[in-house]
């Protein structure tokens, strides 16, 4: 009786390091909003990122699956949620004319960037079950989101090298960049509703800072 093959080897393992940067990241673009345009001070959010960041690693670790995969959905709704309420208190602030103009493009451009990070990381933590689940799967056929790599043939995927291909958080970056940059996600194809309605509100976030950095450069010329 032949045994089957373990798919949930260890040169399966996704790194988990970009997703982790990707929300530090966001915490240091905080950095670079004006206090009144954040709740508490600027290094708030680092330090609760990083402050989570150490049990959500610990439980990866221990093979905690369900706990990291909890304190992982934490980290992403307080940087969401951060960030949401940011750009409400940048957009009651353009009428007033309380912020320098300096200070208005900087964190409308600080925004645009954090909106694409923290939108990857939810991309890559619910698709297909989440990373975890991915990796058990050990080839990624069925998710919400229609890659290239999915549709190539299986010679094809020999040729490349992609027979047991799964997307990275990389691959969820990208797919962030286009929507905030083209509102749309250009190379792959969108198939379930919650990423549908994901992506909406990520393209209405992005075409908010736009308009709001085109409308103070019109109001400076």
């Amino acid at each position: 009786m032949m045994e089957s093959p373990v798919i949930n080897s260890p040169n399966r393992l996704e790194p988990r390091w970009p997703a982790m940067l990707a929300l530090l990241a966001v915490g240091g673009l905080r950095l670079a909003l004006p206090e009144s345009l954040s709740v508490g001070p600027g290094w708030l959010l680092i330090a609760v990122v990083g402050v989570l960041l150490i049990p959500t690693a610990w439980a990866r670790q221990r093979g905690l699956d369900n706990l990291n995969k909890i304190l992982g959905y934490v980290l992403s709704s307080i940087v969401t949620v951060d960030m949401v309420w940011s750009l409400g208190l940048l957009i009651a602030a353009l009428p007033l004319h309380k912020e320098s103009p300096r200070d208005l493009l900087r964190s409308a451009s600080a925004l645009w960037i954090a909106n694409v990070l923290v939108f990857a990381s939810w991309y890559w933590r619910l698709d297909a079950g989440g990373p975890r689940a991915r990796e058990l799967r050990g080839v990624h056929t069925d998710g919400a989101f229609l890659f290239p790599q999915m549709m190539l043939r299986h010679q094809a995927k020999g040729a490349t090298g992609d027979q047991r291909w799964s997307p990275g958080f990389v691959d969820y970056l990208f797919l962030a960049f286009n929507t905030s940059t083209a509102f749309s996600p250009t190379d792959s194809p969108v198939l379930s509703a919650w990423a549908k309605l994901l992506m909406m509100v990520q393209a209405l976030i992005s075409f908010a800072t736009v308009v709001l950095l085109a409308a103070r450069a019109i109001n400076i010329l």
